[in-house]
């Protein structure tokens, strides 16, 4: 096997982990002796060994004079657990091959000086736009400390989320449909406006087969005017947080509180939750990637403010007519060459339903 296919194999261990390790990022790791796999491993979740460790400890002795392959930077510093850097000094490895460096521009390349100076031969970028996309959310929010954006939306094949009386049960198949389940798995938050809670109700939990994470639940509230009865309101299965405006009835907040909703009081511009305070906020929070599964006007103000770092639109090839709704309101853009241009664009398949993924260029 050549160096790229044991990366590739690290970089697919890593992946299994999807999800699950926030607030670290994914990492796998291998290490090679003499041509032969004598460990491998995968960070599993926060406070527990990383990957290089579980892959030194399955390799014991074999490790000394072998190489380690590991798609990030082993880490120099204390955090939940010590210096993986130190750890890989004592196995004896003589090679270190890494995919990316570590994106926290505060401890960026001491990992690779710290193994550099105990005389370790190092080489880095191997597969790293791979561990860079792998990890883009990691990425995003260890150098913005906002979360990472994902606008998901549904539509015909002639633009509608909805028919012209409201009608949207269902859009697209259950392929379609179950992918999305797969991505509540995977993300800390779901988003949507107080619009969508009144018009469908939904539960905004993670429904698969085999189970799976509730994220947190964010309504988008600003005079907190959702009904009582909503369920999102039932906290027993997932947390839920609204968001709202400073002025917000107060007696509305007691009662919210007392079901076990949180309220976060944000500032309001042009009568509207100021989005990119509420962003701000819930990365402190340590809420890294959002799933936005809005109507057009929340989506519509995502996308004025450049919120927006992932679009993901199903398609279903249903022709409805009419005035149905469409994906994105608000007042858009007066000119074809201000609109919001996409790149690395992709696109899957689902049953009979397509997914066009991109992300919006910046600048």
């Amino acid at each position: 096997m050549t160096d790229r296919e044991y990366m590739e194999l690290a970089l697919t261990i890593a992946r299994s982990t999807r999800g699950r390790t926030w607030p670290n990022p994914m990492v796998g790791a291998v290490v090679v002796n003499d041509g032969n796999i004598v460990g491998m491993g995968a960070h599993l979740r926060a406070g527990t060994p990383h990957a290089e460790v579980h892959a030194l400890e399955m390799a014991g002795e074999a490790a000394r004079g072998g190489t380690l392959y590991v798609t990030l930077e082993p880490c120099s510093h204390y955090g939940r657990t010590p210096p993986c850097a130190d750890r890989v000094i004592e196995s004896g490895v003589k090679r270190v091959v890494i995919a990316m460096l570590d994106p926290n521009p505060r401890v960026s390349g001491r990992g690779v000086e710290r193994l550099r100076n105990a005389g370790i031969e190092i080489e880095v970028g191997l597969c790293e736009e791979e561990s860079r996309q792998m990890n883009e959310v990691f990425v995003h929010y260890i150098t913005t400390r906002r979360p990472f954006v994902i606008m998901k939306t549904a539509m015909t094949l002639d633009g509608k989320i909805a028919t012209a009386s409201g009608d949207s049960r269902w859009v697209t198949g259950d392929l379609a449909r179950l992918e999305v389940h797969r991505l509540r798995d995977r993300v800390d938050a779901i988003l949507v406006g107080i619009g969508t809670v009144l018009e469908d109700d939904p539960e905004l939990t993670t429904r698969l087969p085999e189970g799976g994470k509730n994220p947190l639940r964010v309504i988008v509230d600003t005079s907190l005017r959702i009904p009582d009865e909503a369920r999102v309101l039932d906290t027993k299965t997932a947390r839920t947080v609204i968001a709202c405006g400073e002025d917000a009835d107060d007696s509305r907040e007691r009662m919210l509180r007392e079901k076990g909703v949180e309220i976060i009081r944000m500032p309001v511009v042009d009568g509207k939750v100021n989005l990119k305070a509420l962003m701000e906020e819930l990365g402190r929070r340590e809420i890294a990637s959002i799933l936005v599964e809005g109507g057009a006007e929340i989506n519509g103000s995502l996308l004025s403010a450049g919120l927006i770092d992932q679009v993901m639109t199903f398609i279903a090839p249903k022709l409805i007519g009419g005035t149905g709704p469409t994906p994105i309101g608000g007042k858009g853009f007066s000119r074809m060459q201000d609109a919001l241009e996409l790149e690395r664009v992709r696109v899957e398949r689902f049953g009979e339903d397509v997914a066009v993924i991109g992300y919006p260029r910046k600048g």
